[in-house]
């Protein structure tokens, strides 16, 4: 087991920021760890690395005490705090990488060569951090957490403030990573692109409670969230407004294009074809996924 967290809690003055939070992470596993602002997250996560003292309950990080045992935990986890830094502000990059193996006892140059090549850090290297962009020093952050090889790699908001290419290119090398070492992973975002992703089971919690554990698809499910099924006829058509468990969303094109909404569970793509190709000739199709974010936000106001 990577992770094991029974009856957490944390109270700060009279606001409980974790309340009973109670999970298992296996290792070798990927978790997204998603929930409103303020739902407990960034405090979870300095309790699973030792910067916090839990007020009740347990918590194990690599089967160790993160507060008891701080310094061997060190060791074996990379941390990245999209909005904090572990880099030395007014050194060149390369100098924190120096200063990081120093700390964990390592050569550090083998594994900086291969990191500064995956991650396109070569040109910057000699840079001061202070004057990289957001998308490079969020880099050189993440090189910097898997400097030493950690089992555990735990990510608060890694993606925050990266234009899309950015975003993308990290993720592969995330998932690259992982293929190659066998690296657990646990990553707190609101980026459901992130998540979707990267992981394979969603830790949904909110007001410091665990809401939801399970993928993705079984959380929408939980919801009710529909699919939509895109049809691209052969001809116009009038309106599909009468194929049994559907709901029209969409005509475009003066009929050539139809959209229907249905839920999983009440019918299948199958069954609903079958209706439509009675009424017209179809062409293609898409299915189109449920919005991930409108899933979340329909769980919090229920």
């Amino acid at each position: 087991m990577i992770i094991e967290v029974s009856g957490l809690r944390r109270l700060f003055k009279k606001v409980v920021a974790v309340d009973g939070l109670t999970f298992a992470i296996e290792r070798g596993s990927a978790v997204g760890y998603i929930g409103a602002n303020g739902a407990g997250k960034s405090t979870t996560i300095k309790m699973l690395t030792g910067i916090l003292r839990p007020s009740a309950g347990t918590v194990l990080t690599c089967g160790l005490e993160p507060l008891r045992q701080r310094r061997r935990l060190a060791r074996r986890i990379g941390v990245v705090f999209g909005q904090r830094s572990q880099l030395w502000w007014d050194l060149p990059l390369r100098d924190s990488y120096r200063a990081l193996g120093a700390i964990h006892r390592l050569d550090h140059r083998p594994r900086l060569a291969e990191l500064a090549e995956r991650l396109d850090l070569a040109s910057f290297l000699d840079t001061p951090v202070r004057q990289l962009s957001l998308g490079q020093r969020i880099r050189g952050e993440v090189a910097a957490a898997l400097l030493h090889s950690p089992e555990l790699l735990i990510l608060d908001e890694p993606t925050i403030g990266l234009d899309v290419l950015s975003k993308e290119r990290l993720r592969a090398f995330l998932a690259e990573q992982r293929t190659a070492f066998g690296t657990s992973l646990l990553l707190a975002t609101h980026d459901m692109g992130d998540v979707r992703r990267l992981t394979e089971r969603v830790l949904l919690v909110d007001h410091g409670r665990l809401a939801f554990d399970g993928t993705l698809d079984g959380l929408a499910r939980q919801v009710g969230a529909e699919r939509i099924l895109v049809l691209d006829l052969a001809e116009p058509a009038r309106p599909l407004s009468e194929i049994p468990g559907t709901r029209l969303v969409g005509v475009e094109a003066g009929g050539l294009r139809q959209r229907l909404s249905f839920a999983p569970g009440t019918t299948t793509v199958a069954a609903i074809l079958s209706a439509v190709t009675e009424r017209a000739q179809l062409h293609d199709l898409t299915i189109e996924e449920p919005d991930i974010e409108g899933v979340i936000r329909q769980l919090y106001s229920a």
